[in-house]
């Protein structure tokens, strides 16, 4: 039986990032491309070149990095949009350039102020403009579900004679209904043909964006855009697992259609993406939530003991998820076994990552009785996305008495200098930010905090996500700390968000193309 690939279009990188406070850093976006790439992901939208020097960079060296999936940079119908993407991507084996332009008669009207034929004649332009650099160009239709279909059709008939290849139709505000979706794609296909890729990219405002995909795919479409975890501006994208697990299990309905995605990766990639940008999905999240695999009732526990399809009808080996979570290493364990571990785990470390690491976990293993897989992945992920250290944390000393003034102690290093200063606070954590901004000389705003533990036992480690503003006329910045101590890892937290601004500093200014998106 011939199957048909539908392509799977992850826009985590650029989509995904502009969920507010999910900022990442050139290191933090190269180490999720090259995650998504072993997950079988077929095109990587890696970011939106004309929007900051920072996003340039990160699509330049992503393309340097990925060699499966092809990688591809988001362009509005603007040369120099379109000149920056064809740079940033030139080095990857595969690249492409999605380029796009408003169609609804409200977009037209109020934002681009333009009539239907001046937008015609944008879009080929970039079109044609695009293929001077790719011989792979994405039109988008932005806000399509609310355009009027005549329009569309004879846009699509002009870009594709243009050289387009593919036709993305989103649900940008997403307003309409899944058989709505379906209507448009089927009556859509059945005008383009096989002239060209139908794609949709549907938003989650109603909680409809998978289901509207899947809508699109049962009509015709042979591309999806989505994001793990289902991030994304306001209330998120599809989900890429959702749609993919939905496709595997539903071979009845789904039989002659498939994706070229290793599912055993789904949830080492949604753990790497939590990681990074602090937002965990939420408990109940299909596959990839906390309670995904958990049966608490009893009826339900006791057809589980007895045969696991009675209420599972996804495992978790299906999605790569190990719920025994093994100990396998200890104090004890050497640096081979650890190598071996990390590669069943999906990590590919040079030696002075794995070296890194391995010093991290064996200070671990001191420390902790029992290692977990999410453990290892924590550590390794903290070690790899880590941002040039200018400051690096060497000692910490915390009071608080009861009814008190809080006060910290901090060493750090600078430039080979240790710095040694105090500061009193409004508690514990409040005192180290302060020490930590007088010897910076930067003034952090604190936007958000939280604690979760990576496992399990009374000494889980625990990993601090802070956001902090450095300057209220950029964006805010995610920091990341690790350590049994709490207290500990609130300070590496505030320390990594503070390097992670020094290093991104210039990068972060954003132009107006960060206002316009699919």
């Amino acid at each position: 039986m011939k199957q048909d690939i539908i392509k799977i279009f992850d826009t985590t990188l650029r989509d995904g990032e502009q969920s507010p406070g999910a900022s990442m850093n050139t290191e933090e976006k190269i180490q999720i491309a090259v995650q998504l790439e072993r997950l079988g992901v077929d095109i990587i939208e890696a970011g939106f070149a004309a929007a900051s020097p920072g996003d340039f960079d990160a699509i330049s060296k992503i393309s340097e990095r990925v060699s499966k999936s092809t990688v591809c940079s988001l362009a509005r119908a603007v040369d120099r949009d379109i000149k920056l993407a064809g740079e940033a991507v030139q080095r990857a084996k595969l690249r492409r350039i999605h380029t796009f332009i408003a169609t609804s008669p409200i977009h037209m009207r109020y934002k681009l102020k333009m009539d239907s034929s001046e937008v015609i004649r944008r879009a080929v332009d970039a079109v044609k403009y695009a293929g001077e650099f790719v011989d792979d160009v994405e039109f988008s239709c932005e806000d399509a579900g609310r355009s009027d279909m005549g329009f569309l059709k004879e846009i699509s008939d002009a870009v594709i004679d243009a050289g387009a290849k593919t036709i993305n139709l989103p649900d940008t505000v997403g307003f309409r209904m899944p058989h709505e979706i379906g209507n448009m794609i089927r009556e859509m296909r059945e005008h383009i043909g096989e002239r060209a890729v139908i794609s949709v990219h549907n938003h989650n405002d109603l909680g409809l964006a998978v289901a509207s995909s899947v809508e699109a795919i049962l009509n015709g479409a042979r591309q999806i855009e989505c994001t793990i975890n289902g991030l994304g501006e306001r209330a998120g994208n599809a989900s890429l697992e959702e749609i993919v697990m939905i496709l595997k299990i539903r071979r009845d309905i789904f039989s002659k259609l498939t994706t070229n995605i290793n599912t055993r990766e789904i949830y080492p990639t949604s753990r790497l993406i939590s990681s990074i940008t602090g937002i965990e999905p939420q408990p109940n999240k299909a596959i990839v939530g906390k309670n995904a695999f958990a049966h608490e009732s009893g009826i339900h526990q006791d057809g589980m003991l007895k045969n696991r399809e009675t209420y599972e009808i996804i495992t978790p080996d299906d999605i790569g998820l190990d719920i025994n979570d093994t100990l396998v290493l200890g104090k004890h364990s050497g640096r081979a076994a650890f190598r071996t571990k990390l590669e069943k785990l999906g990590f590919e470390l040079d030696d002075e990552a794995l070296n890194s690491s391995f010093e991290r976990f064996k200070i671990l293993a001191d420390k902790k009785k029992n290692i977990y897989d999410d453990d290892l992945r924590a550590i390794v992920t903290n070690e790899m996305t880590k941002s040039t250290q200018v400051y690096e944390l060497i000692s910490l000393q915390v009071m608080n008495c009861s009814g008190g003034v809080a006060s910290s102690t901090i060493s750090i290093q600078k430039d080979g200098k240790e710095i040694i200063d105090a500061s009193i606070g409004e508690g514990t954590v409040d005192a180290i930010f302060k020490t930590v901004d007088r010897v910076s000389g930067f003034n952090g705003r604190l936007m958000d905090y939280r604690v979760t533990s990576v496992s399990q036992g009374k000494d889980a480690l625990a990993n601090v996500t802070v956001k902090v503003v450095f300057n209220d006329n950029e964006p805010a910045i995610i920091g990341h700390g690790l350590n049994i101590d709490t207290v500990l890892a609130s300070a590496k937290a505030y320390i990594s968000a503070l390097n992670s601004y020094l290093s991104m500093q210039g990068m972060l200014r954003k132009n107006d193309s960060s206002v316009e998106t699919v």
